[in-house]
């Protein structure tokens, strides 16, 4: 079943419950196929009857197992829906309140990607949307046939996670997508966070941690990998970076700035659980999206906003993609719902938030000659989840009640803008104009 979006394709839609919006699963645009908030979920898109209720809880495959596989039967009911499969899968990012659950979801993977599990990026943060969910995954994936089929790179001088299987970095035409990286060092990253990326034992000073960490994943990770896919730093279009601690943004970004000089990326720096990776003391976690250097995919950036962290691009365009920075509801004095409701404004709260939010980003989209009405993922990541209803019901107005591709999962507060309670990663089709 799908529904119309202009020049997308909502797949899977259904009722967002209690009267809410139509929430779409995935959607299909161009060779582009998104699978969004993925759990183990039944039809009214809460969790499975056979995971809420069961009287024999100690007996059979454990719980996190079997919550793992009907996620993955779910994906890959929307990727079939699309037209495509997990072989054809470029990314996939997963969220889990419990690091306990996540050996569980390696085990599951393996058996529905087989050989080729493509780049991945799993991160621990406080909750998720439905209640009792122990894992969320969105999937990317192109469609067979079109000339963009997935091939996985394996840089030698890369050290991958050990157990977690999945291709560093893989390549689908022009684009290219890099996993998830720490500052990990020894093969399969069993050696914990480099030496180099910590200040030195019993020492105070000797460098900053979190500059230490960035610094260390772009010049052993990020760059190593772009180059054996052919593509190169200034070649970078979005950038998810995990931190622990959302008051490491301003001594990151000199190391940010510093590697990408006036072509950073579209960036969104997402909070998370502490800890909230793999190893137990990283305080960072990055994954890429590129372009390669001999495509004829141009890279193309779209002004700045106070919305977006300071020297940020508001959103990037690689080809049909027009993907945006982490954006937040403020202006250059703060959060705009303060701001309004102290001035006595009608819309308060999370409304003028996503009011705000939704302002800006269609106006961006007419600036690339795109539409917000082609919107092929909406993640929202809230520092209050009962805030989720409420953004809904703008979105719904908003679009004309088109089906939402959307995601979201709790995070600490604050966030990048203290005040703000929910911040916005968007991605878009934008064919090109003309």
């Amino acid at each position: 079943m799908t529904a119309g979006r202009g020049k997308t394709e909502a797949l899977l839609p259904f009722a967002g419950g209690r009267g809410g919006p139509r929430l779409a699963r995935g959607v299909r645009a161009g060779q582009w196929v998104f699978a969004n908030a993925v759990m183990a979920t039944g039809a009214a898109g809460r969790l499975a009857a056979e995971l809420a209720v069961n009287p024999r809880p100690f007996s059979g495959l454990p719980r996190w197992h079997r919550e793992a596989d009907l996620m993955y039967r779910r994906a890959a009911e929307v990727l079939a829906a699309g037209g495509t499969d997990f072989a054809h899968a470029v990314r996939t990012d997963q969220y889990f309140p419990d690091w306990r659950a996540v050996p569980f979801l390696h085990a599951v993977r393996r058996d529905y990607c087989g050989s080729y599990v493509p780049p991945s990026t799993s991160i621990l943060l406080p909750g998720l949307r439905v209640r009792g969910a122990a894992m969320s995954m969105e999937v990317m994936a192109v469609v067979p046939g079109r000339g963009a089929d997935p091939a996985p790179v394996f840089p030698a001088a890369l050290e991958v996670p050990a157990t977690s299987s999945f291709a560093p970095v893989a390549v689908a035409g022009d684009h290219v997508f890099v996993a998830g990286f720490l500052a990990a060092w020894q093969p399969g990253d069993l050696g914990g966070i480099a030496p180099e990326a910590k200040v030195p034992e019993g020492h105070l000073w000797k460098g900053n941690r979190i500059q230490l960490e960035a610094d260390y994943i772009v010049r052993r990770k990020l760059v190593p990998a772009l180059e054996a896919a052919g593509s190169s730093l200034g070649s970078v279009v979005k950038a998810q970076v995990y931190l622990a601690d959302i008051r490491d943004v301003p001594a990151f970004n000199l190391v940010w700035a510093r590697h990408f000089g006036e072509r950073v990326p579209a960036t969104t720096f997402v909070p998370t659980s502490d800890p909230g990776f793999a190893i137990r003391d990283a305080r960072c976690e990055i994954n890429l999206v590129a372009l390669t250097g001999s495509g004829r995919t141009r890279r193309e950036a779209f002004g700045a906003s106070p919305a977006c962290c300071d020297g940020h691009p508001l959103a990037v365009r690689a080809g049909e993609l027009l993907c945006f920075s982490g954006l937040v509801a403020a202006d250059e004095k703060g959060c705009v719902a303060r701001s309004r409701a102290a001035r006595g404004g009608n819309a308060r709260g999370i409304a003028a938030q996503m009011e705000y939010l939704i302002d800006l980003a269609e106006d961006a989209c007419a600036k690339a000659g795109a539409s917000l009405a082609n919107v092929v993922r909406i993640q929202q990541f809230h520092t209050d989840l009962a805030e989720f209803d409420p953004a809904c019901r703008v979105w719904a107005k908003r679009l004309r009640g088109l089906p939402l591709p959307l995601s979201a999962v709790l995070v600490p507060a604050p966030l990048l803008v203290p005040g703000c309670s929910v911040q916005l990663d968007l991605w878009v089709h934008a064919p090109a104009r003309g």
